[in-house]
């Protein structure tokens, strides 16, 4: 089974998120989203797995979110999603994605459910 976890090592969410995949003896292949941000195509799959649109996937507390204009609520979809594209910091995480499904992980058990 391949396993793709959208990972920021700094959150403990995410750490524990791997984690566990790790007891559950899967090696996710690691994607450090703030080194390497999805594409907006990645990203509008991630969003079509989760079932969400894209403000629901999106940090609306950080300071980028304001900055960078995307509490604007006229925004098409795809420019919510080429803002997180430009702002991964945006993006909840952690994202695990498996069998063709996607779960956020928090809770990290959250992600049992797509294993």
């Amino acid at each position: 089974m391949s396993v793709k976890i959208y990972h920021n090592p700094r959150c403990s969410k995410s750490r524990q998120t791997l984690e566990l995949l790790q007891v559950q003896g899967i090696e996710p292949e690691i994607i450090e989203y703030l080194k390497t941000p999805p594409s907006a195509a990645e990203l509008n799959d991630i969003l079509e797995k989760l079932d969400m649109e894209p403000r629901e996937l999106m940090r609306k507390k950080e300071a980028e979110y304001k900055a960078a204009g995307l509490d604007d609520e006229s925004l098409s979809r795809q420019a919510l999603i080429n803002g997180m594209v430009n702002n991964p910091i945006l993006i909840e995480r952690p994202i695990v994605i498996a069998n063709g499904k996607a779960a956020i992980g928090r809770p990290p058990e959250d992600v049992l459910a797509i294993l």
